[in-house]
């Protein structure tokens, strides 16, 4: 879908209200309370937020989040639109600067996304090619991408949104620009060259409404059966954008468990909880449910590694744009305070195993 990290032993209560990060005296203070990542790391589990790279020049949104998370990921720095302006050019100019925050402050990066339907440049979607000449495109991007961030980039999602909601009979999107033109079986050539690309990176098949046991998720689990057969894939991404209020149940688990028996981990990689506007604290609290109770749930399936919002602050969720009459679906609000759903997660996160 559409800072340096802090010295953990300076993080004094004085020295956040003088940086105008005190967080109501939560995380990282001299109580000893521990922000999310830190919290996470003595769990063997990553936390993580998508990265609007251009308010990485605001000190505030760059401190929060290397203080916070240990996992980030672009919004869309590394989509084929965002940096591929001709066949024969790629500027990795963003896609750099994000790889050197995520080295600089102890981060682990994934790359979203190198195959979708969306966000393609125009010379690409508008274009005409033959089926060899749009997998020669493909294999082109998969491997200079690859290639370039080799040691920096931890797991890709190699292709996003490939199966269709329109039920069992059509598993495949069939209006992509990929499936028009190099048909059904682009799913795989895609994880072929992304494998061939780099061996040690982990490869994700990411999708949306694909968390529940329903004929999506079961496209989706066929779909991986098979590539996992092949050594093609190894995870799968739920997104997750979801309305407060949810919770995850004996579908999710099932799910879950059916994907372990492949051998396949699972991560969230796209969390939200919209509020229908306007906010209360009453709905403040049923969306802090929402994310107490998925966190739980991911601490108890072992092959779930990873939760990832979709951003982590109000001031730039993309919720309001896309639904309606909806917003507030982060763990901080438009001033970078935590809300009762940060402390939420960070409950759950600080509970003895």
């Amino acid at each position: 879908m559409l800072v340096q990290r802090c010295n953990r032993t300076l993080l004094t209560g004085a020295f956040l209200v003088a940086l105008g990060l005190c967080l109501n005296a939560r995380a990282g203070d001299a109580s000893g309370i521990l922000p999310l990542r830190e919290l996470a790391e003595q769990r063997g589990f990553r936390i993580g937020a998508a990265v609007a790279m251009p308010l990485l020049d605001n000190a505030e949104y760059r401190q929060t989040l290397s203080r916070e998370f240990n996992l980030c990921v672009a919004e869309n720095a590394f989509k084929m639109e965002s940096f591929r302006p001709a066949r024969d050019r790629f500027d990795f100019q963003q896609v750099d600067r994000l790889c050197a925050f995520a080295q600089t402050n102890g981060m682990k990066l994934r790359g979203h996304t190198l195959v979708w339907h969306q966000q393609m440049p125009g010379w690409l979607s508008q274009g005409h090619w033959t089926r060899d000449e749009a997998l020669a495109i493909m294999k082109d991007h998969i491997t200079t991408v690859m290639h370039h961030c080799q040691g920096k980039v931890y797991a890709w999602d190699v292709v996003n949104e490939a199966i269709s909601d329109k039920g069992p009979d059509h598993p495949i999107r069939p209006d992509s620009f990929w499936t028009k033109v190099v048909g059904a079986d682009y799913v795989e050539k895609a994880f072929e060259f992304a494998r061939a690309a780099d061996p040690q990176a982990i490869l994700y098949y990411n999708d949306y409404g694909n968390e529940s046991m329903d004929s999506k998720s079961e496209a989706v689990y066929q779909l991986v059966k098979r590539l996992k057969a092949k050594g093609l894939v190894d995870a799968v991404g739920w997104q997750c954008h979801l309305a407060s209020g949810w919770k995850a149940g004996a579908a999710q688990a099932r799910n879950a468990e059916r994907l372990a028996k492949l051998g396949v981990d699972i991560s969230i990689t796209e969390l939200d909880f919209r509020i229908s506007l306007p906010v209360t604290p009453k709905k403040l609290q049923t969306q802090a449910e929402s994310y107490r109770t998925i966190m739980r749930f991911c601490l108890s399936q072992p092959n779930i590694k990873a939760l990832v919002m979709w951003g982590f602050t109000d001031k730039s969720s993309w919720v309001p744009y896309f639904f309606k009459g909806a917003g507030a679906a982060l763990i901080f609000d438009e001033q970078y305070k935590p809300k009762p759903a940060y402390e939420a997660l960070r409950e759950e996160l600080g509970k003895a195993k």
